[in-house]
């Protein structure tokens, strides 16, 4: 019986794929991108792009959030938004008569300066103990980074580190915004270079070829180029972009562009051992091969869209930017890269050029076939043992701690950290990052100011200005402004005020703003991991045609998450001695695994089902693993390996969320594409395909499997012709 109608491209499809493979029109389609990536290099639009990311942590959060409200209360109070700038000086066993002759010193300088948007320095404060003093400063603030930026480094170039052991730090909610800042502004051009140089080398020794590693690598390129151009448009239509969203944006586009270069070459190759026109071998090879890059790139795109729904700005924005980027890549593949292949032909194999009657990857032989009767022979067993490894591995999410918060997050040491520790040996670690508390009913300020001097996280109290939204205090909590019990505390005070003043305080400030990104990141996690579920689930229903399959493919990908992260977890504690996760870190390893998780699944059961028409489930899973096996594999490395560059950022989260992505990655290819998938499907037989009519082969009625053409004895040990051992 003849494979099945609906798993073929329609008409409309075939040509749409083809085009980018004929004589004439491969010429059109480089023309047009060339012609489209001048125009984006023409109006900088790149740089445009990089120059709209805003990394203030405020700009992450929802309207609806507190500190948002207090935010704005504050900014008409006090005429703009304002952070503070503290420089903290101290000698151990008491500052000298020199030292605070200094800090005059310095003070007088520095307001001699007259930085812009920044209030003078007040008179010094020193600390009971005679060991330090401060020197603080605000800095109004429009979102953008050099109001910040500047005038802490022009304190910093002329006060920090003077030596003689007189210890000097500039800290404050300034300086951990600059240190940020800096660091994000040098995230895009050390990731890219690095992330570029990974694929570099990967491409080179998967194709062991000077010349053809140049085409996929320029397809990627431009897809880059071009997402960053598009990805201008959609800051100015309010997207939020950040420098840790851009980063990510470029590790997928890297990432998956490569991999769907990978499969769509490795089919092309394989249609040149059997084709002597290159047009031709080209066109079928878009024909088998681009359904299943589709397939994959929309559930990813589906699945980061999804992140649209956060309350999280920075996260609601990674959705569409993230989408873009996998989607840009795809159709670069799907066109740039055809074109180019095209154009260059065998050729550009050179000096391993295929050629019609070659010898290669088949579905007959190869270490991947061997692998696969291995398996067949006791898919019960494999699946078992498969299954058992991942479980133990989950068992590491059992040390996961949210621990990382705004003052641990780098990697190394930073000014501003540096300050904060220097400044809570003498004052109350909040002294660093005041809470703000507005009191919206003038009425009733005077009762919550008592109620704040009696809560217990609350060092001191201070009335700093009233207006139109009402009085606003300053508040030194006791704990470390930016730890994860000052967030609790949070909580605590917003407590205590509701029982003084229900409905007419607000709490804001850094403390706040980041114990609200926590609750709606945590809200967000709850969210959109069903989502995600959801989406994916969809589109391998629409894909396999089938409703066990594709739960098997699920439970399969979720499991290796939960591995992922229960070793990751183990990993993050007891080898790089992080002090904890980003409270976000779930929801970004989920919906990256999950996703192109399912993508390596799609190649792999996509082609299974191609080859199941034609030689039934057992022999199609058999040929399916065994053509698909070493792109599939080199996918996954390199996609790890994309990931991996994350960790030459100096920011904690990126690291943990490069190698939460790489280890999922290589779990997903090594152990769950390439073993416990095969083995399930072995084991369940053509019941993984109910209820489409595969679910019957050999039935009456249903489809009758042909011969496999082996030059060698045709393979009858798995569960489709004799019972399952094991």
């Amino acid at each position: 019986e003849p494979p099945d109608p609906r798993s073929r491209p329609t008409a409309a499809m075939k040509k749409l794929l083809t085009f980018p493979a004929g004589r004439r029109a491969k010429w059109v389609v480089l023309a047009v991108w060339l012609i489209a990536l001048f125009g984006i290099g023409a109006g900088n639009l790149p740089g445009k792009f990089t120059d709209a990311e805003n990394n203030e942590s405020t700009s992450f959060l929802p309207e609806k959030a507190e500190s948002t409200k207090a935010l704005n209360a504050t900014k008409e109070i006090q005429g703009s938004e304002e952070v503070t700038m503290v420089v903290v000086y101290r000698r151990d066993g008491g500052l000298t008569a020199q030292d605070k002759a200094r800090v005059r010193a310095d003070r007088a300088e520095l307001n001699a300066l007259r930085l812009a948007d920044t209030t003078p320095f007040g008179a010094p404060i020193p600390s009971k103990d005679g060991t330090e003093q401060l020197l603080t400063a605000n800095i109004a603030t429009d979102g953008e980074a050099d109001t910040i930026l500047d005038p802490v480094d022009a304190v910093r170039d002329r006060v920090s580190d003077p030596g003689g052991g007189l210890q000097v730090k500039v800290t404050g909610s300034a300086g951990y915004s600059a240190d940020a800042i800096k660091v994000f502004e040098g995230i895009n051009g050390t990731l890219l270079l690095a992330a570029v140089a990974l694929v570099f080398v990967l491409l080179a020794l998967i194709y062991r070829s000077p010349l053809f590693l140049w085409i996929p690598l320029f397809s990627v390129i431009a897809a880059e180029v071009m997402t960053r151009g598009i990805g201008y448009a959609l800051t100015e239509a309010g997207v939020t972009v950040n420098g840790q969203s851009s980063s990510i944006m470029s590790v997928l586009v890297l990432g998956a562009g490569t991999d769907y270069a990978l499969l769509l070459v490795s089919r092309y190759r394989e249609e040149l051992r059997h084709e002597e026109d290159k047009h031709v071998a080209l066109a079928t090879a878009l024909q088998t091969a681009g359904p299943a890059i589709i397939a994959s790139a929309v559930t990813v795109v589906l699945a980061l869209l999804t992140l649209s729904f956060a309350e999280v700005n920075g996260t609601a924005g990674l959705g569409p930017l993230g989408a873009l980027g996998v989607l840009v890549a795809m159709i670069s593949m799907l066109t740039l890269l055809p074109a180019l292949l095209a154009i260059t032909g065998r050729r550009a194999f050179w000096p391993r050029v295929p050629h019609v009657g070659d010898e290669g990857s088949d579905a007959a032989h190869g270490a991947w076939r061997t692998w696969g009767e291995r398996i067949a022979r006791r898919p019960n067993r494999t699946g078992v043992i498969s299954t058992l490894v991942l479980l133990v591995m989950c068992l590491g999410l059992l040390n996961f701690d949210t621990g990382l918060t705004q003052g641990n997050a780098f990697r190394g040491e930073v000014e501003s950290v540096q300050g904060q520790k220097l400044l809570a040996k003498a004052f109350p670690s909040g002294a660093n990052a005041p809470t703000d508390v507005v009191v919206t009913d003038p009425a009733k300020a005077a009762a919550v100011e008592q109620a704040l001097k009696r809560s217990a996280p609350v060092a001191d109290v201070r009335k700093v200005g009233q207006g139109a939204p009402g009085v606003y205090y300053a508040v030194t909590l006791k704990q470390d402004p930016y730890s994860t019990a000052a967030y609790d505390d949070i909580k605590t005070i917003r407590s205590d005020l509701a029982e003084v003043a229900p409905g007419a305080v607000l709490v804001g400030g850094p403390t706040a703003v980041e114990s609200d990104l926590r609750t709606a990141s945590a809200r967000d996690t709850k969210l959109i991991i069903p989502l995600v579920l959801i989406v994916v689930f969809i589109v391998l229903l629409l894909l396999l045609r089938a409703l066990v399959a594709p739960l098997l493919l699920m439970g399969t990908v979720v499991l290796s998450f939960a591995a992922a992260l229960g070793v990751s977890a183990v990993v993050f504690d007891v080898i790089f001695g992080f002090p904890g996760s980003d409270v976000g870190l779930p929801l970004f390893a989920f919906v990256f695994l999950v996703a192109l998780g399912i993508d390596y699944n799609i190649f792999l059961m996509a082609r299974v089902r191609e080859e199941t028409e034609r030689f039934g489930t057992e022999h199609g899973m058999l040929r399916g693993l065994a053509v698909t096996g070493g792109v599939i594999t080199s996918a996954g490395i390199v996609l790890a390996g994309t990931f991996t560059v994350l960790g030459v950022l100096p920011l904690v989260f990126l690291t943990q969320i490069g190698f939460v992505v790489a280890f999922g990655v290589l779990l997903d290819t090594f152990l769950v594409r390439s073993t416990l998938v095969p083995a399930a499907v072995f084991a369940i037989g053509s019941r993984v395909w109910w209820p489409s009519r595969l679910a019957h082969e050999g039935e009456p009625g249903g489809p009758q499997p042909e011969d496999e053409p082996l030059d060698e004895e045709p393979f009858h040990g798995g569960p489709a012709s004799a019972p399952a051992r094991g």
